[in-house]
């Protein structure tokens, strides 16, 4: 009558990926490859950021670059504004 199914797993879809993931030395080349070509990086740093399905150690690490951008533009037209006399 019982069988050995664990019911405490997770749904997922059969085509589903788990974007938990630990990322690889291969996707990771790819990704600073991309990032390193001018004006597609930074559309893909907001794909990749908020896109929703890039793998969550990737989205952290776009939103945090993202966020450090804004801060060195920040901070780099406030010193700019400042320099003036």
């Amino acid at each position: 009558m019982f069988n050995d199914y664990n019911y405490n797993k997770s749904w997922e879809s059969p085509g589903s990926k788990n974007n938990d993931d630990v990322m690889t030395v291969g996707e990771w080349i790819t990704v600073l490859i991309v990032f390193a070509i001018p004006i597609i990086n930074i559309v893909m740093y907001f794909i990749w950021g908020f896109g929703g399905n890039a793998n969550k150690n990737l989205q952290n690490f776009c939103k945090a670059t993202l966020i450090m951008a804004a801060v060195g533009i920040v901070f780099g037209l406030l010193f700019a504004g400042c320099s003036r006399i």
